[in-house]
């Protein structure tokens, strides 16, 4: 146990410094498979447009963990998102042969088949089909407020 709470330690060490690297006009590579691009950092703001995999961005301001961008594809497309959303690596999209979004993400952060494999034999009275349905549930955006707002939840706006 100490040693994951060391492990998770340093990878949110590791992203403070990747943080406090990134500056205006620093490229960006989109790390996921898609991204929506809002019109302020706040959670409920309106949608300006969507990034995808690969795509790359030029950064107009940091502000914490919210970073607002510029597509270099279309730079008429601006707005804020999580910075965890990107990679200062340049991401190359492939064929169904190359990684997923979600194993790229995952290697961004240090955890590949071989970290999966060890923790698996840890591990081994966990059931991870579970944990795969509850990744595969999604709300929308709409269903978040509502249930933000019935729970008398700050929504961050």
């Amino acid at each position: 146990m100490k040693r994951l709470l060391l492990i998770l330690i340093l990878a949110l060490f590791a992203a403070g410094i990747a943080a406090a690297q990134i500056q205006k006009d620093s490229a960006l590579y989109v790390s996921v498979k898609s991204v929506e691009l809002k019109s302020s950092a706040g959670l409920f703001s309106s949608t300006k447009g969507t990034l995808v995999l690969g795509d790359q961005v030029k950064v107009i301001q940091v502000n914490g963990n919210n970073v607002e961008v510029q597509s270099v594809k279309n730079s008429n497309l601006t707005g804020w998102t999580s910075l965890s959303n990107f990679s200062t690596r340049q991401i190359v999209a492939g064929t169904s042969s190359t990684a997923t979004a979600k194993e790229v993400a995952l290697a961004g952060k240090g955890f590949n088949q071989e970290v999966e494999k060890s923790y698996k034999d840890q591990q081994k009275n966990l059931n991870f089909a579970d944990v795969d349905k509850v990744e595969a549930i999604t709300i929308s955006e709409a269903e978040l407020k509502q249930f933000m707002e019935e729970g008398r939840l700050k929504t961050g706006e």
